[in-house]
Parts: C-alpha cells; sequence; structure tokens
C-alpha cells in the first residue's frame, strides 16, 4: 500500500482538527489557558452541584433546574477540552472517527439540552415572581422532573437525527476540520455535493432550538417586569430583579454566541469566526455561568461558605 491509499484509507476513520495548528508558537500557552479554564469549570460547577445537593435548604425548583445547568456544562467542556489538551501535545492532532461522532452528538445534544433548559428557568422565574403565593403547587416536584426529563430527551432525540445527517455526507477523503473540535458547521464543510438541502434543515433546526426559546423567555420577562414595576417599595423591586439577574447573564452570554453561530448557513462566515464563537459558548460561558451563580447569588454563596466551614471544622477536629 503507497502513501496515498493509506492517507485515504485514514481518512475514513479518523479527522484532523487543525484547531489552532497556524499559530505553533501559542500552542503551549493555549493548553495552559484551556487546562485552567476546565480546571475552573471543573471546580466551579462540581461546588455548586454539591452545594445545591447538600444544603437543605436549596432543595427548591430554582436550584433544582440550576443544578441541572451545572451537571449539562460539566458535560459540555468535558466533552471538548480533553481531546483539545491532547491535541495541543501531540502533532498529529486526529480523533478517530467513532470520536468525533460521539463528540459531535455530545455537543449538539448539550446544547439544544441547554436552549431548552433556560426555557424552564425563565418559567421557573415567571411563576416565582407572577404568581408567588401558587408557586409551591405549581412548581411540585413531580412537575419539575417531568419538565427536565423533557428538557434532556428533546436535546438528545433531536442530535440524533442532526449527527445522522451530518455524518453521512460524502467527503470524498476529505478529513481535515478546520476547528478545534467535531462540530457541526464544520463537519458539513468538509462535504464534497451541494449542502443547501443540510444547511437548510440545519437553520430550520436552530430557529426550533435557539429563536422559539428565545421568544418564551423574553415574554416570560415582559410578564416578570410588568409585575414588578407594580410592586410598591423600590426595595421590593430590587430584591425581585435580584432573584432574576444570574439568569438573564447567562441567557445573554449562551443565546448571543449560538445564534451567531447557527443562524447562518455554514459557508458565509469566517471560520476563524465560528471557532471563536463556539470557544466563547462552548468553553467560556461554562465557567462563566459559574461564577455568575456563585457570586451573584447571595443563597448559594452563603451555602458555599457554610459547607466549606463545616468541611474545614471537620479537619481541625
Amino acid at each position: 500500500m503507497n502513501d496515498e491509499e493509506r492517507e485515504n484509507v485514514s481518512s475514513q476513520w479518523e479527522f484532523i482538527l487543525l484547531g489552532f495548528s497556524d499559530q505553533p508558537h501559542l500552542e503551549m500557552l493555549l493548553f495552559m489557558v484551556f487546562l485552567v479554564l476546565y480546571i475552573l469549570n471543573l471546580v466551579g460547577n462540581l461546588a455548586i452541584i454539591m452545594v445545591l445537593w447538600l444544603d437543605p435548604s436549596l432543595h427548591t425548583p430554582m436550584y433544582f433546574f440550576l443544578s441541572n445547568l451545572s451537571f449539562l456544562d460539566l458535560c459540555y467542556t468535558t466533552s471538548i477540552i480533553p481531546q483539545m489538551l491532547v491535541n495541543f501535545q501531540s502533532t498529529h492532532k486526529s480523533i478517530t472517527w467513532a470520536g468525533c461522532v460521539a463528540q459531535l452528538y455530545i455537543s449538539l445534544s448539550l446544547g439544544c439540552t441547554e436552549c431548552l433548559l433556560l426555557v424552564v428557568m425563565a418559567y421557573d422565574r415567571y411563576v416565582a415572581i407572577c404568581q408567588p403565593l401558587r408557586y409551591m403547587t405549581i412548581m411540585s416536584r413531580r412537575l419539575c422532573r417531568q419538565m427536565v426529563g423533557t428538557v434532556w430527551l428533546s436535546g438528545f432525540g433531536n442530535s440524533i437525527v442532526q449527527t445522522i445527517l451530518t455524518v453521512q455526507l460524502p467527503r470524498c477523503g476529505r478529513n481535515r476540520v478546520n476547528h478545534f473540535f467535531c462540530e457541526m458547521p464544520a463537519l458539513i464543510r468538509l462535504a464534497c455535493i451541494d449542502t443547501s438541502a443540510n444547511e437548510a434543515e440545519a437553520f430550520a433546526v436552530s430557529v426550533i432550538f435557539l429563536l422559539v426559546p428565545l421568544g418564551l423567555i423574553l415574554v416570560s420577562y415582559g410578564y416578570i417586569v410588568s409585575a414588578v414595576m407594580r410592586i410598591g417599595s423600590a426595595k421590593g423591586r430590587l430584591k425581585a430583579f435580584n432573584t432574576c439577574t444570574s439568569h438573564l447573564a447567562v441567557v445573554s452570554l449562551f443565546y448571543g454566541t449560538a445564534i451567531f453561530m447557527y443562524l447562518q448557513p455554514p459557508s458565509s462566515y469566517s471560520q476563524d469566526q465560528g471557532k471563536m464563537a463556539s470557544l466563547f459558548y462552548g468553553i467560556i460561558a461554562p465557567v462563566l455561568n459559574s461564577l455568575i451563580y456563585t457570586l451573584r447569588n447571595k443563597e448559594v454563596h452563603r451555602a458555599l461558605r457554610r459547607l466549606l466551614g463545616r468541611l474545614f471544622c471537620c479537619k481541625k477536629t
């Protein structure tokens, strides 16, 4: 078997993730930056999950949804960053075909799930502020579990279709992905046939999972703002708004970059812009989410301090 034949066989079973290989002098710096970000993400989201499950005062619908968001962010970054770190230290920046498909499926699933989970969290805030007396009745434990289960099933179910449609495109031996992980727009660009139908289908799904959820979130906050403005005291209005600021910040971070990434045909945007957008919502945003909820949410902040206090007291004794 000659070199060309070996390359053709290799292209069928692996992908080359170009990532930031055009800037090799920065790879060690990028390795350290992404390693630190990943550690911060692990520590931040694991701390939130631990605190929310161990502190009985936080066993409420809002924090149940937050624990799901933290777990989701943890899984999302874990599906991307370890492979990136390996490739930074390797001259052959490859990923197996199966690994690429798994990465595509998991990242798509978790992205779609987060779109829907943020809607559920907005609905929770709507009920809490607009119908406070009926909050615990409406947001029962059973309903919360049903909504979260539906969100996860919808995200992973939709991703099956998207993944199959993407990986079955003929590539004619192309396997060099100009990205740092296997993302749908980057893989569609490898196809050696007209991908207009795939791009149209991906755009339609993006509208369903991005614009429709964002519209529902905006409607929820429209009702919330209306209800808050009817509160007589300025202190009461500020307290009500404070319960929503963390969620609004997360929504802005996630939807802003995701809409930029997916609501345009893969053939029409700069690949460097696409990589930066993915870098932000796939890696930086999850880290910021954990910081937002630990630093801005006073209840989580206090619960975390109580937990750390108990841990240090146990060590001393």
